[in-house]
């Protein structure tokens, strides 16, 4: 069954004393809906004043955001809310309220370890992927950088791995970007070639976050266990929970970084893995927490969340994959034939199940954005982190996409909430647009 979603009412472009929402005597009830909805007035008092009135009754809301940001769970809140309360000791603490504090932290390591089949020490805690990514690459550049200062990415990477490799070369390291195929995936001879005597580091997305091409990991282990001395890294932020654990989690790999708010536990929280013998540089200088890797007192709350998040999402996960393919799939079906619509992710194993692609050329793609968002239906362009500076999508450039065609890029990415009613009411909503974007276009 479809869930029910609010009303979208028209913006308001002018700003006004209630947070830029107009309570007149007919939305009173929608500003206090709104009001509940936020569950804080202070906040209110500071988001923007270009916002959507929502009333308690209307239509479905589908969110097909969830490579973007997951909704957190309610067991996990509830998690999160109840370690706030009862244990909000410093782990660092000698008293026993923070010793206390400390065991449910340690727990929570273990219990993430044990869901990656690694050891407890081989987990660190971090404020989130941008954060673990940073790390590791500048980590290992600090590390070992009397060793060599060549490091191999590919061209297709996060901004969080690609702006940190531009700053690296910066400070004098060599950085070679690997390019990608048509499906955005890169050559394991390319790999191969591009290794060096001073190479320190390859690091590979495992999921590509705007078109979902599952990178060739265990061809690239295979490649790196003649060259022991290197790090390798693998960016997991879009895989985990996607059916590729053992691709993710391979017997080479060195450095995995993970990202709690994409399966559903908080912001602000994630995790890197590093392999027992591999070094890192730290990154934050203070009271030693981490074993000294990662200074700043632990955030107990949102880690201990992200545990039973975890927990959750590997739990059935192979139903859950099958559930997202599905949607996948019947999405893809619909929308192949359509003559100004190319996709760029395919329903095949070297995809991932959550993440499809498209274009309806000659419209942009924040215009298509917002024509299903005014249909209560949220979708993204290609990049959560790139969306508002209305860019091309780098992964389509990168593999020589025309420009016209990568502006009008959109993602739908999904998780195991979605279901075959929200992909068939898309599909409905879909061809009401195309013919209204067709008619456009033939009349310009």
């Amino acid at each position: 069954m479809v869930k029910k979603r609010p009303t979208l009412i028209k913006k308001t472009e002018k700003a006004t004393g209630n947070g830029g929402f107009l309570c007149d005597d007919e939305s009173k009830k929608t500003c206090f809906n709104l009001i509940i909805w936020y569950n804080c007035k202070e906040f209110l008092s500071k988001v923007s004043a270009r916002r959507y009135f929502l009333e308690s009754e209307g239509s479905s809301m589908i969110y097909f955001d969830n490579s973007a940001t997951t909704q957190a769970a309610p067991t996990v809140l509830d998690t999160y809310t109840k370690v706030s309360q009862q244990v909000w000791g410093n782990p660092s603490s000698l008293h026993n309220f923070g010793e206390s504090a400390y065991q449910l932290l340690e727990q929570s390591r273990q219990q993430i370890a044990d869901l990656l089949n690694v050891k407890a020490r081989e987990i660190f805690f971090t404020s989130g992927g941008t954060e673990g990514d940073n790390w590791v690459l500048k980590g290992t550049a600090m590390e070992k950088r009397t060793f060599g200062k060549h490091l191999i990415t590919t061209a297709v990477e996060h901004p969080a791995i690609h702006n940190s490799m531009e700053q690296l070369k910066e400070l004098g390291f060599d950085v070679t970007y690997l390019p990608v195929d048509q499906e955005g995936r890169i050559s394991i001879d390319d790999l191969k070639a591009a290794i060096r005597p001073d190479t320190i580091l390859v690091s590979v997305m495992a999921v590509n976050n705007e078109i979902g091409t599952i990178q060739p990991l265990q061809a690239v282990a295979d490649v790196l266990k003649d060259y022991p001395k290197i790090h390798f890294h693998i960016d997991a932020v879009q895989g985990i929970g996607k059916g590729i654990q053992k691709l993710i989690m391979n017997d080479r790999v060195d450095f995995v970084t993970f990202s709690g708010h994409k399966f559903h536990a908080t912001r602000g929280v994630g995790f890197i893995y590093a392999r027992t013998g591999r070094k890192l540089a730290p990154l934050m200088a203070g009271g030693g927490q981490e074993n000294n890797w990662r200074s700043g007192t632990e955030n107990l709350p949102a880690i201990a969340g992200m545990a039973k998040a975890l927990r959750l999402l590997l739990t059935d996960e192979d139903q859950k994959v099958a559930r997202e393919r599905a949607v996948k799939q019947r999405i893809y079906d619909h929308i192949k034939d359509f003559a100004k619509v190319d996709i760029f992710s395919r329903p095949t194993d070297g995809f991932a199940p959550h993440i499809l692609c498209f274009t309806i050329n000659g419209v942009r793609g924040e215009t298509i954005v917002h024509a299903f968002e005014d249909q209560g239906i949220y979708i993204s362009t290609t990049s959560a982190c790139s969306s508002k500076k209305h860019m091309a999508s780098s992964t389509l450039m990168a593999m020589h996409t025309p420009e016209a065609v990568a502006t009008s890029a959109v993602r739908i990415s999904l998780d195991e909430n979605n279901t075959l009613a929200e992909a068939d009411e898309f599909n409905q909503i879909f061809d009401k647009l195309y013919q209204r974007f067709s008619k456009i276009n033939a009349d310009a």
